[in-house]
């Protein structure tokens, strides 16, 4: 036996009108509000608009890739990758204490660089920063940078911890 269009149609409706409410329900629940700040500390703010330095979102926070620009400028800072690295950990410190972390509650930094030869002098900087239970990371060289004068870029992430 066959069955016509609008029998078929019918049936379909019959069952979708015999869903419980609840789950009509779901469909039409807001999503909760979002607790996502942006994070633009004074002396560090992005080039351009399409991009945030930092965001943080309830406990989490992300911060962009950064380099070792000198705050309130947009000038790489001078003398090499351990310069730069070391400056380009300020920036990122100053982001996560301005979104109310510490370097302590970073989870993840990844490292991007120029030469792979800068690795161990980068590294000697780094360490300094996460002397103690330091976060996982990955370290990558890359062709280039987005600011040419730039050796290295670092960027993390991490959840604020109660102090």
């Amino acid at each position: 036996m066959t069955s016509s269009p609008i029998s078929r149609a019918f049936f379909l409706m019959t069952v979708v009108l015999a869903m419980p409410a609840a789950l009509h329900a779901q469909s039409t629940t807001p999503a909760p509000m979002s607790t996502r700040q942006v994070i633009n500390p004074p002396g560090i703010a992005p080039l351009v608009p399409a991009y945030s330095v930092a965001v943080r979102d309830g406990d989490l926070v992300y911060v962009s890739g950064m380099t070792g620009i000198k705050p309130g400028t947009q000038d790489i800072i001078e003398g090499g990758v351990i310069a730069q690295t070391r400056q380009t950990l300020e920036n990122i410190k100053a982001s996560v204490t301005a979104a109310g972390a510490t370097m302590a509650d970073l989870n993840e930094c990844t490292v991007f660089l120029m030469d792979m030869a800068d690795y161990a002098a980068m590294n000697g900087v780094y360490i300094e920063y996460f002397k103690v239970n330091p976060p996982v990371r990955a370290a990558l060289a890359v062709s280039a940078l987005p600011r040419p004068a730039a050796r290295v870029e670092i960027k993390c992430s991490g959840r604020v911890h109660a102090r």
